[in-house]
């Protein structure tokens, strides 16, 4: 065979045939030319490129750029991140060392053990309120004629034009507190607030009031008691919320106080016992326009009051029967948030036509109630059908006959929505022989007030047995609760309990006065699950007896439209086997759902930097439940170091000193020392009053022993790591190479050292080891990134992560390499993760660093046959997920190698170098389908547009009107509420950007047992070499290839997350599945002293001339014409 080269053309003689290309690149791309010309057994290679074992052009070389630049790059970082010291440190005080193994079932049973104690504490002090107000009410005689001034929580503070205090709105001294999220509050007194519609002075409003001054020495009494309580709160029946302590409460925009006690869960759910809703609507031809649209709102009205213990569906009949959810027929569904929004959005497409048949609906609505009943599903308590109708109601009394007569296991509430008076004895018959309640519902402002009745008709039977029930709601976000001014986004839980009437003159009315609450934030719950004893990737979590979550560290309530942060619709709705989705089987789910006390293990892959990366890890689970709750709570330790936690010991006096270095902080979201609940304690930081706990300084404060222990260890271990950083800034202050911004290490005891090797102004990453940036912090749900990666690296190597600049000069640019590396220390054959180190460098350094290594020949007497920075040679420094680091390119930096070039992506994969991974994404938010056949179809006829343009003028003067009239209300209050309605009825109507949805993702793992590997890549005329490598004492991957064969033939590979399109028999299968629950454990259906025949009568019926008068028919304008 002979070899030769020429500056335009080449030749290659094989098998008898001379083969000429012209050479218009170089030597290598030349030869793999004419390679693609020839059969695979006759491909040949230059012999300067191809060692003596036959591999494949470059293999020596890439192998001694790899080598070259690890030992360069590990040199480097251990020098500026002092690990060597570090591990020889912990290394020295191995003899004076206990590492002890977690026992996660003792360990799950004390956190439930301190968690069931301080919600035992909750509960005190809500009976105590209930016992104060039933109290107080039994000793108040009602005046109609009351006269009583309060403090109104809207009007506090407030003056008229001539600077005089308005009615109501006395001075009530606010201050700023920070138990109280540092809201300005009132502790020594609490204020009352009223729904727009409601009237500030209506005699039952008064009375109420008056009765409930009795609470504010007990608000303040339990404060005192039980530091820890935050909101105290009474409800009341008729509409107002005493709230402790006192807070001025602002209105909305539309300047309407839309907050309504009696709709927050808490409240139905202490007034209430579970229950089964069949809802039935009449969409005949009569209920068109502004009927139809009060009976929408009655129905929305009525799915707020519901909760994920009771079960509903609905039901719209005419000439036939329909369900508005077909995928639902025949049985109920749970009414959690997913459902109910769902419901709504039906309801507002329900259109009106033909005429109303009742008697079908009934006795569709008796027999799933029926079924359901028998099948032991459900809700197992109240059952009731609630008939919303103009009238024309026939036929229905043989359907009660058959199906609820004489029992009556089932009430039927009745709503006669408009103004027609007709029908209302037919329809209170029902109610009233069927334990329901009538009421007449003319206007859109009367829903509220009159569908709250059916609450109070379900409450009967507890309050006649004055069984206070305690109830703890679902989480929830309520940022409802003080509108925009102080919105929080934290998970709380309440507790709640009903407040009765003791009066023996009204026992068998079952009068409810309302309920009483105390709001739980579940962060503070957390905190008796401390991290440190949980290990690297431990963690707990809380579910409810639905199986939903309540806490758990992948809970991911918040998404993010534009710039701003939003609640998830279905956030307080996330299912466990959705977090813990390798709990196919569900065993997980069942055993705590059914409260039981027990551990498995399983293995799971645990994503990482917001998806991007993942760990395979094998997790013990440990549950049990919190006693007197609908609460379980689980604890997660990973096997290994994980189930294995470090002891040391040293002195007080040592520890101190070391502590006072100034480079040293604590993680402020653990709990060292508690200094919640002493106001002079919460300005404290927990490194502060740790000091102050040490010195004796403040004999007051409570401090973790435990924990302050091995901080004390720790400053003392790592206290040597502060002189050397020191001394090591010091010797290359005045070199000119800029290596490393900063260096630092992290304990398992939450302990934070860091040293900069620049001037503050010159940090490149400023947010790096700062709150705002989470990932790199000691949290209550996590250790940090750099901490968690290098706990799984093998020992002594270092995990490089890049970080993105994120700011307005920069967004998004790839500016630092973060290096760390884990110190473990191994006592009795036991290994614990002690610590991480490491530092942050510049991009460039590294770039430098790496150019400069492949410039490394094999050999000292040949010549090089070539470098990374050669046209002919294509190099990548990749990290074991792909991402790259170092590029020729500057463009590709930060970006996954798929995307870049996803033939090489390909092979990668195809050999076993990297492995895809799956993930699923049972959280995420996705834009929705368009449901529209074509958006542009209204558009197309004038006529149609006229008719959209009719309705639109229509739905503005009705909104004018409600804004102007009182429409038949008493007070004037109600037109504001009226107005507040409507915007709400249709606001719904506009779907938001996005919608929940599940997704799946792909992560990429290079599988460590393939350190090297090389091959050709066939892209059709021409063929790409590669050779990749891996780089020692890290994560990292040198990818050297051919850049002169265009391979777009492949296309790219991404990391990107696609919905999970399920198609209709699928979704309807997920939709109507019934998981596992565990019911609450008490029900009160019905009672035999129970006055049924207090059962509702005709509301008032006066009417505005304007609103009588107002020309409705567009609104019956039928949706076929506009499409």
């Amino acid at each position: 065979m002979e070899h030769q080269t020429k500056t335009s053309n080449c030749q290659l003689q094989t098998s008898g045939f001379v083969l000429t290309s012209p050479c218009i690149t170089s030597q290598v791309s030349c030869f793999l030319q004419l390679n693609a010309l020839l059969p695979n057994t006759d491909r040949w290679y230059p012999p300067y490129f191809t060692d003596e074992n036959s591999k494949l052009p470059w293999t020596t070389e890439v192998k001694l750029w790899a080598d070259t630049f690890g030992r360069d790059l590990y040199d480097t970082v251990t020098k500026y991140s002092g690990s060597l010291l570090l591990q020889k440190k912990y290394k020295d005080v191995e003899p004076s060392l206990r590492i002890q193994e977690v026992d996660g079932l003792e360990l799950v049973r004390k956190f439930s053990e301190d968690m069931e104690t301080m919600l035992r504490r909750k509960v005190e002090a809500v009976k105590n309120l209930v016992e104060a107000a039933e109290e107080a009410d039994l000793n108040h005689e009602f005046n109609r004629s009351l006269v009583f001034d309060y403090y109104n929580s809207v009007l506090i503070n407030e003056r008229d034009a001539n600077g005089n205090y308005v009615e109501l709105g006395a001075e009530f001294v606010l201050e700023s507190n920070a138990h109280f999220s540092n809201l300005m509050v009132n502790t020594s007194l609490s204020n009352v607030q009223l729904p727009t519609n409601v009237y500030n002075k209506d005699p039952d409003i008064l009375n109420g009031v008056y009765m409930s001054e009795a609470l504010n020495p007990v608000f303040v009494e339990n404060f005192q008691r039980d530091p820890t309580l935050t909101w105290q709160y009474f409800g009341s029946s008729t509409g107002f919320f005493r709230i402790y302590p006192g807070i001025k409460w602002t209105p909305d925009e539309n300047g309407v106080i839309a907050f309504d006690c009696r709709n927050r869960g808490w409240y139905i759910q202490a007034a209430t016992s579970p229950k089964d809703i069949v809802i039935l609507v009449d969409t005949s031809g009569s209920m068109k326009g502004l009927r139809m649209t009060i009976a929408r709102h009655t129905i929305s009205t009525i799915l707020d009051t519901l909760g994920e213990n009771d079960f509903v569906n609905i039901i719209a009949y005419n000439d036939y029967i329909h369900y508005i959810e077909p995928c639902f027929k025949g049985i109920l569904v749970q009414a959690d948030r997913d459902n109910r929004e769902h419901f709504k959005q039906l309801v507002d497409e329900l259109m009106v036509k033909g005429v109303g048949v009742v008697d079908q609906a009934l006795r569709e609505a008796f027999q799933i109630l029926n079924q359901f009943q028998e099948a032991r599903q459900g809700s197992l308590c109240n059952q009731a059908i609630m008939l919303i109708t103009d009238g024309a109601v026939e036929d229905y009394e043989p359907v009660f006959e058959k199906y609820n007569w004489p029992d009556r296991k089932v009430r039927v509430f009745t709503y006669l929505i408009g103004r027609e008076v007709t029908f209302a004895d037919r329809m209170r018959w029902i109610a009233c022989n069927n334990k329901g309640y009538y009421t007449q519902i003319s206007t859109l402002a009367d829903a509220q007030e009159n569908v709250m009745e059916y609450l109070h008709v379900l409450s009967r039977p507890m309050v006649i047995n004055h069984d206070h029930d305690i109830t703890w709601t679902e989480a929830y976000m309520d940022s409802k609760l003080f509108t925009s001014q102080a919105q929080s986004f934290m998970l709380l839980t309440t507790v709640a309990m009903p407040v009765f009437s003791k009066k023996n003159e009204t026992r068998s009315h079952g009068i409810l006065l309302g309920v009483v609450g105390s709001d739980v934030a579940l962060r503070e719950l957390m905190k008796l699950a401390p991290r440190y004893k949980l290990g690297v990737h431990g963690y707990a979590f809380l579910n409810t007896n639905n199986g939903y979550i309540l806490s758990h560290p992948d809970l991911r309530p918040l998404y993010r439209e534009g710039k701003k942060l939003k609640p998830k619709p279905n956030y307080n709705s996330v299912d466990l086997s959705e977090v813990e989705w390798e709990d196919r089987a569900e065993i997980l789910r069942t055993a705590m759902i059914n409260g039981e006390t027990g551990s498995l293990s399983m293995d799971v892959k645990v994503p990482l930097d917001k998806g991007k990366r993942v760990l395979f890890l094998t997790n013990d689970y440990f549950f049990t439940d919190i006693s007197d709750t609908p609460f379980s709570l689980g604890v997660v330790l990973s096997q290994g170091h994980g189930e294995y936690i470090l002891l040391g010991n040293t002195s007080v006096e040592e520890g101190l000193h070391d502590l006072l270095h100034p480079d040293l902080t604590l993680a402020n979201d653990w709990i060292y020392c508690i200094t919640d609940i002493d106001p002079d304690h919460r300005k404290l930081s927990q490194l502060e009053a740790m000091l102050r706990f040490l010195t004796g300084e403040d004999p007051d404060l409570e401090c973790d022993e435990e924990l302050v222990r091995e901080v004390l260890f720790d400053a003392v271990v790592t206290a040597p790591m502060e002189a050397y950083w020191t001394a090591l800034a010091l010797n290359i202050s005045e070199e000119s190479e800029h290596v490393a911004d900063v260096a630092f290490l992290g304990t398992r005891a939450g302990l934070l050292r860091s040293t900069l090797f620049v001037g503050s102004e010159k940090v490149s990453d400023k947010k790096f080891l700062t709150p705002e940036d989470e990932a790199s912090m000691f949290t209550m749900d996590h250790f940090p990134l750099w901490y968690r990666q290098a706990a799984e690296q093998p020992a002594g190597s270092f995990v490089f992560n890049l970080r993105l600049a994120e700011g307005p000069e920069s967004p998004g640019e790839p500016v630092v390499v973060t290096a760390s590396t884990a110190v473990a220390v191994t006592v009795d054959k036991k290994t614990a993760i002690a610590a991480a180190v490491g530092i942050q460098m510049r991009l460039e350094f590294l770039q430098r660093m790496f150019w400069a290594a492949t410039q490394q020949c094999g050999t000292v007497s040949e010549p090089c046959p070539g470098s990374c920075q050669d046209s002919d040679l294509d190099c990548f420094v990749i990290d074991n997920n792909g991402f790259i680091l170092i590029s020729e390119r500057s463009q590709e930096v930060g970006r996954f190698l798929g995307e870049v070039d996803g033939a090489l992506m390909t092979q990668l994969l195809s050999t076993g170098v990297f492995s895809q991974v799956t993930m699923y994404d049972y959280q995420a938010m996705c834009k929705p389908p368009n449901q529209h056949h074509s958006a542009a179809r209204p558009l197309a006829s004038p006529i149609s547009a006229l008719l959209t343009a009719t309705r639109w003028l229509a739905n503005e003067l009705l909104l004018f009107l409600l804004e102007w009239s009182t429409w038949g209300s008493q007070y004037a209050d109600t037109g504001a509420e009226a107005k507040s309605v409507f915007h709400h009825s249709h606001k719904h109507k506009k779907q938001d950007t996005l919608q929940p949805c599940d997704t799946e993702y792909p992560v990429f793992v290079h599988q460590r047992a393939i350190q090297e590997a090389n091959g050709i890549l066939e892209c059709g005329a021409c063929q790409k070499i590669f050779v990749i490598q891996q780089i020692p004492n890290s994560n990292l991957l040198l990818l050297v290839t051919d850049p002169t064969c265009d391979c777009s033939i492949f296309p790219p590979v991404l990391q990107e997350a696609t919905e999970v399109k399920y198609n209709a028999s699928v979704k309807c299968d997920r939709m109507r599945s019934q998981k596992l629950r565990r019911r609450p454990d008490s029900c009160h259906a019905f009672h035999p002293e129970e006055n049924a025949q207090d059962c509702g009568g005709t509301s008032d019926t006066s009417a505005s001339l304007s609103l009588l008068l107002l020309p409705l028919c567009t609104w019956a304008l039928p949706t076929q014409l506009l499409r």
